[in-house]
């Protein structure tokens, strides 16, 4: 389950992917999930998905509805490659490899462009770069209500 707070910028994005990654009950349901790095400096932060094995075509980076980052991944093939002909006179003496499967949801912080988000794959490593805005909306900002 993800967390229900909104992310603020006292809130530090390292310790609001540290809080959640460090919920119990996450490790239960992805159990394999693949090893993930938050980096940030001033200009952007930096997500990295450790992936071997992946390419581009078995990613979808996308925004939800609710501006949440999903990142999903699948292995779709996992025998003989090749033409058709060659796939049917292959027969495997061992198989460990299997078909996989990961979806991850990431609350971004107030402070993220969701506009510039880049993602590519290079060499085994799925790279998410999320610019930061310049200022944050001054509607997300705290303010006093008069009350009447």
């Amino acid at each position: 389950m993800l967390p229900s707070r909104r992310f603020n910028s006292q809130y530090g994005l390292t310790d609001f992917f540290n809080d959640f990654f460090e919920n119990k009950a996450l490790e239960k349901v992805t159990g394999t999930a693949p090893a993930m790095n938050v980096l940030e400096n001033e200009k952007e932060y930096r997500l990295e998905v450790a992936a071997p094995g992946m390419c581009k075509d078995d990613f979808k980076v996308h925004l939800n509805k609710d501006g949440n980052l999903i990142i999903e991944m699948e292995k779709k093939e996992c025998g003989c490659k090749g033409k058709e002909e060659d796939k049917k006179e292959c027969r495997y003496l061992r198989k460990e490899f299997s078909y996989s499967k990961f979806s991850q949801t990431l609350l971004l912080p107030d402070n993220a462009d969701k506009e510039g988000i880049e993602a590519q794959v290079n060499n085994g490593v799925l790279k998410v770069i999320i610019p930061k805005l310049e200022k944050v909306k001054a509607e997300d900002e705290k303010r006093e209500i008069e009350v009447k």
